[in-house]
């Protein structure tokens, strides 16, 4: 006769996550990327910062010409849109990589302060663009004096 064993219905429910987890491990899908494609959202980087005078923003724009750039300023609101255009339309040979970008791209953010849009200066160099945004003059408190109404016999004046 064989060995009394006890039974614990817990242990393969145990044995049967740890199985999916296996299958599922990070590093299992790492190594089959076609599993979790996921296509990544067109980056386009951006510096920002101010100055007493201005908002100053950086966005690189590699292989994009200047001409291929749209800026725009609404409120606090930048838009920097433009295309990347293919560097060539040939569809010859296999490709192994093809991680440059192609395509319209937008990039929509807030600005800290109100600028002056029309005073705005934007170069192009090197495939970076720079916008020098002049922020709006504070309105500045401007002190009221209070007089004192003059009584005139019984008459205000």
């Amino acid at each position: 006769m064989g060995n009394v064993v006890r039974w614990e219905p817990f242990r393969d429910l145990t044995d049967v996550r740890y199985a999916m987890d296996r299958v599922f491990d990070r590093r299992f899908v790492r190594q089959w990327p076609m599993l979790r494609w996921e296509p990544a959202p067109a980056q386009l980087p951006i510096d920002l910062y101010e100055t007493d005078e201005t908002v100053v923003v950086t966005a690189s724009l590699p292989g994009v010409k200047s001409e291929d750039v749209e800026v725009s300023v609404t409120g606090k609101i930048l838009t920097i849109k433009g295309e990347a255009k293919a560097a060539t339309e040939e569809n010859e040979g296999n490709y192994y990589h093809q991680e440059r970008r192609s395509g319209a791209f937008q990039r929509v953010m807030t600005l800290p302060v109100r600028v002056e849009a029309d005073k705005a200066e934007a170069t192009f160099e090197d495939g970076v663009l720079t916008l020098e945004l002049p922020k709006v003059a504070e309105v500045k408190a401007t002190t009221i004096e209070v007089k004192a109404k003059k009584v005139v016999e019984g008459k205000a004046s």
